[in-house]
């Protein structure tokens, strides 16, 4: 089996400053996330307020995912566009840290909304444009543990701000961290991503020769299967997102102080997760499939709103958050292979990307304001179950409409894609 030491010992620093960027990126965007429903009702934001306060970055989120895409697939310097993504996040966590007032709140959720569309297909571009399509699915789930290793490290120091400095310190601290994230950028050379292969570009598939770009409608909206698996990837998060928000939520009424340290521990033991596995899933997804991944990932998420509904118990949320953790693994790595899979040669990698991305910020956005108004009418408990059952609906589409993407050629050691060039292998 080639392993990720046979990938060209040049782009060694590059790769490092990769994983580097991910780690710290990580802890700018989780100082950002799921604090922040936590930090308004402890203000004394309503349910509804709150769940329309993050709906509005959704909404940004959803209306510019493909097109960043599209223009992460256009322009060469990748680089440049993370850099400035994390400068307007940095902006929009100075304005939280200033004021919880609603002039404040919602102009950084339209500074997060339009910063975030651009973070995800830029770096996995750069990741396909720095290893080809071979070691891809390896790599990018090595990524994403250092991702998720950031968010560890980001929620140990957000806990430890919190209590002693308050919650605006969250902010304070996601807005500081935005440094060591541009150094990393910046240490990731730009001679080492290849332009086309960034963009999923080739010149031949299965030895026939393809247009350096397909289009737009061939690509994504003549393909069945893609479409589909979008479909299922807006109800596994209108599902999903709104869970964690609503513990928040939950116990910060009860006890705003303990409300911050809690949901840094749900944070940490899903990011742990994450962290031990996402390596292993891609090289699995590599080996053996997408689809059986895929069916675990989305199968536990209902199994989880279940549990929510049994205890109040804190110890008890925490441990049922390694479900999350692993719903999360599984489809932070293979959602993006399935992409790949269903886009090698057309150039359309990041656009697709992009798309997938819309239908995960739609299913998101909508999640929160759903969530928001079942606790506000009903309770908690009926918010879980209703999200449970969307999850449900989730895993039957799956199982029943979506087959197996990896191609049966696809072996460990070739590139079913496009032929070996100096780019992808090693020199």
């Amino acid at each position: 089996m080639v392993n990720a030491t046979e990938i060209d010992p040049g782009k060694k620093r590059s790769i490092h400053a990769l994983e580097a960027t991910n780690f710290f990126l990580a802890d700018v965007q989780t100082g950002l996330g799921p604090f922040l429903a936590a930090y308004l009702a402890g203000a004394g934001w309503e349910p509804g307020r709150v769940g329309m306060a993050l709906t509005i970055g959704g909404i940004i989120t959803v209306a510019l995912q493909a097109p960043a895409g599209a223009i992460v697939d256009q322009l060469r310097s990748k680089r440049l566009i993370l850099v400035l993504a994390s400068a307007v996040l940095a902006v929009g966590a100075v304005l939280l840290s200033i004021t919880a007032a609603p002039w404040a709140v919602y102009t950084s959720q339209l500074l997060i909304g339009g910063a975030g569309p651009f973070l995800g297909p830029t770096l996995a571009a750069v990741t396909m444009g720095m290893i080809g399509v071979t070691f891809f699915d390896r790599q990018f789930g090595k990524n994403q543990s250092f991702n998720s290793a950031g968010n560890v490290a980001c929620a140990l120091l957000i806990a430890g701000m919190s209590h002693l400095f308050g919650n605006r310190a969250i902010f304070i601290t996601a807005a500081v961290l935005t440094i060591p994230t541009v150094l990393a950028i910046r240490a990731i050379k730009s001679k080492d991503i290849d332009y086309n292969l960034s963009r999923g570009g080739a010149s031949q598939v299965d030895g026939k020769e393809v247009p350096a770009r397909a289009s737009v409608m061939k690509t994504l909206l003549g393909d069945r299967v893609l479409l589909v698996f979008l479909g299922c990837a807006f109800l596994f998060h209108f599902a999903n997102a709104a869970m964690l928000p609503q513990l928040g939520e939950m116990l910060s009424h009860g006890a705003k102080a303990t409300a911050a340290p809690f949901m840094s521990a749900c944070i940490i033991v899903t990011q742990v997760v994450i962290m031990c596995f996402a390596s292993a899933i891609g090289r699995f997804a590599n080996l053996h499939g997408r689809k059986p991944l895929l069916m675990v990932g989305f199968g536990v998420l209902p199994i989880r709103a279940l549990l929510y509904t049994l205890t109040h118990n804190a110890g008890s949320l925490i441990a049922i958050q390694i479900l999350d953790g692993v719903a999360n693994a599984i489809f932070v790595v293979v959602s993006i292979l399935v992409v790949a899979d269903r886009t090698r040669g057309t150039g359309r990698f990041n656009l697709v990307q992009g798309s997938l991305a819309t239908a995960v910020g739609l299913g998101a956005a909508l999640s929160n304001t759903f969530g928001g108004e079942l606790i506000q009418h009903f309770s908690y408990r009926i918010s879980f179950v209703s999200l449970g059952a969307i999850a449900a609906l989730a895993f039957v589409l799956l199982w029943t409409a979506i087959p197996e993407t990896l191609p049966s050629a696809n072996e460990p050691d070739k590139d079913v894609s496009s032929p070996a060039t100096p780019q992808e292998l090693p020199t």
